[in-house]
């Protein structure tokens, strides 16, 4: 049966939500307060990662913790604000990344990874966006052979469990795809089956488009209220009252807030990360997506020139940028790479909402009728939009879901 449904935030995931319910046939409408994929969306490091089965868990070794604690590192930042803000759901995923309980979250979190690339894949068909989609994966660079070593202890015990491919670069086979990354390697892991996208914004204001070919509406404009009323729900975009029967909270990281409106407590927390876009100096030339393992940083050849992105920031989500993060991430990359000149006047500033053991809150709100979840995807919304909108049209439509979803829900947390 046709339903009238609102998508609140137009990101990867709700764009992916919105595409997969006008699928079905409902009246379906897309609502955010810019245009779709211009948030969080916008300024990923642009993987589909099919690799990523393990998420990142909060770091408990002693080394790690001694080497994040001056807080001069390139993937991982603090500001006391943000850590005392979050301090609860801190303290939460501290205790969900003990050994114990992370091992029995790596399979729930890789069911969903491993629906990625086939949920992508007719999204990009029916977007017509075949262009900026490359399939010959990333490569995962390391300095010290012992780290190298133990990435590959890893990537095969992957392999054996959730059928990760992956190829073991040795330095000279390193240098013949990446000829122009500094000398003195010890090799990489090139993740195979994982696909890049050269305009991660482009991919979802593509999606958006397949959605409205499917029926759908965007519509741009600020969400003032929700609330309940004897027709389903009532939004209030820009001052005009608007129906719907269901409505889908996929706001990332502003989810939390608009929960507490509605007397729903998620311990959902951000981590914070930046951007900046780089032309090559001289004749040089990135082929792939490359990652600094032991540092923390990307760089990503895209339209916009090489993109430089972070690792992660806990600081409060409406905090003024710190750019020395970025600064850092900078003049290690130019140790890796022949950066040229920056290409734009400030950093881009984005932030993952990001939950406590890890895993994205899909499904209905508890005693919220026809409110639907879907946020906390962390570093991996990018990823996991299509699924995301694939499980959760699934289950508003009262059907079996590819996966178990219990896992997933939101009232795990009660």
């Amino acid at each position: 049966m046709t339903r009238e449904i609102m998508v609140l935030g137009a990101g990867m995931v709700g764009v992916s939500v919105a595409w997969h319910l006008a699928r079905r046939g409902h009246d379906v409408t897309l609502v955010d307060r810019r245009e779709p994929g211009r948030e969080t969306s916008f300024g990923n490091a642009g993987l589909i990662q099919r690799e990523a089965v393990r998420p990142y868990p909060f770091p408990r070794d002693l080394a790690t913790l001694a080497r994040v604690l001056p807080n001069r590192a390139v993937d991982i930042r603090y500001r006391p604000g943000g850590m005392l803000r979050a301090a609860g759901p801190l303290l939460q995923y501290w205790r969900n990344s003990a050994p114990s309980r992370y091992r029995r979250l790596i399979p729930e979190y890789a069911a969903l990874i491993g629906l990625s690339l086939d949920t992508h894949a007719p999204m990009i068909e029916a977007a017509g966006a075949e262009s900026l989609v490359r399939r010959d994966g990333w490569l995962e660079v390391y300095r010290h052979a012992g780290k190298l070593e133990a990435r590959l202890e890893d990537a095969e015990e992957n392999d054996a469990r959730f059928g990760v491919h992956y190829r073991r670069l040795e330095p000279d086979e390193l240098a013949a795809m990446e000829p122009n990354l500094s000398p003195g390697l010890a090799g990489a892991v090139q993740w195979q089956d994982s696909w890049s996208v050269a305009d991660p914004g482009g991919l979802v204001q593509a999606y958006a488009r397949a959605f409205e070919a499917e029926g759908g509406r965007v519509l741009c404009g600020e969400v003032n209220d929700v609330t309940r009323d004897s027709e389903g729900w009532r939004v209030e975009v820009d001052g005009q009252d608007r129906h719907a029967a269901d409505v889908v909270l996929a706001m990332g990281p502003w989810s939390r807030a608009w929960l507490e409106r509605l007397g729903l407590t998620v311990p959902l927390f951000v981590k914070r990360g930046y951007h900046m876009h780089y032309g090559s100096a001289g004749e040089a030339r990135l082929n792939h997506w490359v990652m600094d393992a032991e540092v923390g940083y990307l760089l990503a050849p895209m339209r916009a020139g090489i993109r430089l992105t972070t690792g992660a920031e806990l600081e409060r989500l409406e905090a003024p940028p710190h750019h020395q993060q970025l600064a850092a991430a900078e003049a290690r990359a130019k140790e890796l790479f022949p950066l040229g000149e920056r290409l734009e006047s400030t950093p881009w500033k984005g932030a993952r909402p990001c939950m406590p053991d890890m895993k994205p809150v899909i499904g209905p709100a508890p005693g919220q009728r026809g409110l639907w979840c879907a946020f906390g995807h962390g570093h991996h919304g990018f990823t996991l939009g299509p699924a995301t909108g694939h499980l959760l049209s699934q289950m508003m439509d009262g059907e079996a879901t590819e996966i178990e979803m219990a896992p997933y829900r939101f009232d795990r947390f009660y």
